[in-house]
């Protein structure tokens, strides 16, 4: 009887032990798993995150590569010159943009001088219609010129600044001119006359501050 009892509490712990390892089989079992899943899902992460990175350097880098294509081919610079009789205006302007002088100056009688550029083409002239540069003379004295924007200044359409570029100074104005254009104008002072710089909308403020460094006339 002793026997039997000693075999039998020798089974049970047998049993347990089984039991036991089994167990932890399972429990290193199920974790081995979920460690592996969660390598697999954090593996796919990283992947997603390298890929989504690789993918926005090959854009910003064609972007980039765009950008200086589309510098380049604005160099070099063409020069635009005016008319004699209207202070032989001067300026450099990208060669991929077309000139169109819209005043027939020829026929005299102080007419306000008017001349319009535009990248390629240069389309038909508007009071909506949106140009790269668009070049006013006008037979008024500086101080009229400024004083016609004062309404829209009052009204808060126009916001109005002093402008120098250390060589000339002249008021800079800018925002919205009518109800289908925002842009940015420059006003300067030629002798009896008023030369109004203007470009219209926000894409081609870097040329209109590179043309405006170049800028010349008979003073």
């Amino acid at each position: 009887m002793k026997n039997h009892t000693r075999e039998i509490g020798a089974v049970n712990a047998s049993i347990f032990a089984i039991v036991a390892l089994v167990l932890l089989v399972l429990v290193f079992g199920s974790f081995s798993i979920w460690a592996y899943m969660n390598y697999i899902d954090q593996k796919k992460d990283v992947d997603s995150k390298i890929t989504n990175a690789e993918a926005k350097a090959i854009l910003d880098k064609g972007a980039k590569d765009e950008a200086a294509f589309a510098a380049r081919e604005k160099e070099p610079v063409r020069s635009f010159v005016g008319p004699s009789d209207y202070g032989a205006l001067k300026f450099d302007y990208p060669k991929t943009w077309s000139a169109y002088q819209a005043t027939d100056v020829s026929k005299g009688g102080g007419v306000t001088y008017q001349a319009y550029l535009n990248p390629i083409l240069v389309p038909p002239v508007s009071d909506s219609t949106k140009f790269a540069l668009r070049i006013t003379i006008e037979q008024k004295t500086y101080d009229q010129s400024v004083a016609a924007y004062q309404k829209l200044i009052t009204k808060g359409d126009l916001k109005s600044s002093v402008y120098s570029d250390g060589k000339m100074t002249g008021t800079k104005i800018v925002g919205n001119f009518n109800k289908d254009i925002y842009g940015t104008a420059v006003l300067l002072k030629m002798r009896d006359r008023t030369l109004t710089l203007r470009t219209d909308g926000d894409v081609f403020n870097d040329d209109f501050a590179a043309l405006l460094k170049t800028v010349s006339f008979n003073q």
